[in-house]
């Protein structure tokens, strides 16, 4: 199984940007030990991160076919990019969608996440640890999926 993770914007500053909210881990840290877990599982990840919206948008436009499965942090493009939602209804290559911040329990405007829908779930609030459990949950689901 072949997993694509997607990073947004800003991503590629933690460590440094705001640890209090997103840790002080980089994604570099935080890629790597899931890639190590991935293997754990026999599943091969695969990582990207991009602070533009039109690169995003043409790497889930590239997955179908190549992925079985994705795994996105729009970081603040999930309240804002219409255009990736339609990119990902568009190829239908599941995806998890996951936060390291609860981003319930943070400014309003972080409460609506326009990409949610199109994705088969969302995981927020457990730091790095919602990247193992988005894998997790992701294989779960596509193994189930197969089965119907």
């Amino acid at each position: 199984m072949k997993i694509l993770v997607m990073n947004g914007p800003n991503l590629n500053l933690l460590g440094t940007r705001e640890p209090d909210v997103y840790g002080r881990q980089t994604l570099a840290d935080i890629m790597t030990a899931l890639q190590q877990y991935g293997r754990s599982k026999k599943v091969e990840v695969e990582w990207f991160q991009s602070n533009d919206e039109g690169a995003l948008v043409t790497r889930v436009g590239e997955s179908r076919g190549r992925f079985d499965g994705l795994i996105l942090n729009p970081a603040a493009y999930t309240h804002t990019s219409i255009a990736l939602r339609d990119a990902l209804q568009a190829v239908a290559v599941p995806c998890v969608e996951v936060h390291l911040s609860n981003i319930y329990a943070r400014e309003p405007f972080r409460h609506t996440s326009l990409t949610a829908a199109a994705c088969v779930g969302q995981i927020c609030g457990f730091g790095a640890m919602g990247y193992q459990l988005a894998l997790d949950a992701l294989v779960a689901y596509i193994k189930t999926a197969g089965d119907k």
